[in-house]
């Protein structure tokens, strides 16, 4: 069973040894120009050979690169993978296997066939840890980029809104009523006015008024014998 540490180790040695190869043939077709290879594409039999002719050169010269750094290693893998298998339809098929059979050059498939290969291997993922890919991702991972901050700052703004829509709202104090009065009862017979002295019933019949005394009134006093003693 493999150790994830040596599997890393392994896997970079792996892309560099392949993006060498692939910089290689990149680099030898721009050197021979892009118009010069495409005559070449034409007379091996490839359709669109201008443009099969820029593409082969760039993408194996920078995926190569991409390939030694481990960046974008899914897109470049996929890449090359597609520029080995065009060469090896339209070119190299027929040829046999081995590059060189003896001392006859037979341009076979068996070069083509292992950077296929070895690119559809680092599409899969199988590039290792040791890339720039997952660098990137680690930095990404410690600090929380300027969108997932805006994110959290509208949900938090959202939920305030929602908890002040919920929460009940304060009704106005109001001044406390006077107390009311109290209502008469209508069976209750209202209470009867104290009687006048003056207007008293007397078996049935009204007693005659008396006549009320004023403070001003004093009574008569009676008239003084001529000997001065009072009667």
């Amino acid at each position: 069973m493999r150790t994830r540490p040596l599997y890393d180790v392994a896997a970079v040695l792996a892309r560099l040894g392949v993006g060498i190869v692939f910089m290689a043939h990149g680099w030898q077709k721009i050197e021979a120009g892009v118009t010069a290879t495409g005559r070449s594409f034409d007379a091996l039999g490839v359709p669109l050979p201008t443009a099969a002719a820029v593409y082969s050169a760039f993408v194996e010269l920078l995926g190569g690169a991409a390939l030694i750094v481990g960046l974008g290693l899914p897109v470049t893998g996929a890449l090359l993978f597609i520029d080995m298998a065009g060469a090896f339809v339209f070119v190299h098929a027929d040829q046999g296997l081995f590059l060189v059979d003896g001392k006859t050059v037979q341009d076979g498939y068996e070069l083509v066939l292992a950077l296929g290969m070895a690119s559809l291997l680092f599409a899969a993922g199988g590039g290792g840890r040791l890339t720039l890919d997952q660098w990137v991702a680690s930095k990404r991972l410690h600090r929380p980029s300027q969108g997932d901050e805006d994110e959290e700052d509208a949900a938090s703004f959202v939920e305030s809104l929602r908890q002040a829509e919920t929460k009940p709202a304060k009704k106005p104090r109001r001044s406390p009523k006077p107390p009311a009065a109290p209502v008469p009862d209508p069976s209750e017979k209202p209470d009867k006015p104290a009687d006048d002295p003056d207007d008293v019933l007397v078996a049935g019949r009204r007693k005659p008024a008396q006549r009320r005394r004023t403070s001003s009134t004093q009574p008569a006093k009676r008239p003084a014998d001529d000997t001065g003693t009072p009667n």
